[in-house]
């Protein structure tokens, strides 16, 4: 479990400092980009080529590309990594950005129900 934290907070700590992603207005918004991205970013690690049919994906899409060259750069390690321990090390990098960014926010414009 120590591994995972120490491998996470750096990857946390870019996201939360040069992604624009994780700003959106509406907690819902979020919570789609946050699992659209890091969902496409995994697959595109593990060497998987991520499904981009809709204008969403398309667009998730791209912001996992530029995502995915950033944490191969600057985290060399995650290349020596197998498929299922960054598929997990993803899983809890996604609960972790989600409770950043939406469910222990104290924005409260997040949860505006006429947004």
């Amino acid at each position: 479990m120590t591994d995972t934290i120490e491998k996470i907070d750096p990857l946390v700590d870019y996201i939360m400092k040069n992604c624009l992603w994780q700003f959106n207005s509406r907690g819902w918004d979020r919570l789609k980009q946050n699992a659209g991205i890091l969902s496409q970013t995994c697959e595109i690690l593990c060497g998987e080529e991520p499904v981009h049919e809709t204008a969403m994906d398309r667009c998730y899409w791209v912001d996992a590309v530029i995502l995915s060259r950033a944490f191969k750069a600057r985290f060399p390690w995650l290349l020596a990594m197998t498929k299922p321990e960054i598929k997990s090390l993803f899983k809890a990098l996604h609960e972790k950005i989600d409770h950043l960014t939406v469910h222990g926010s104290l924005n409260t414009e997040l949860t505006v129900p006429h947004y």
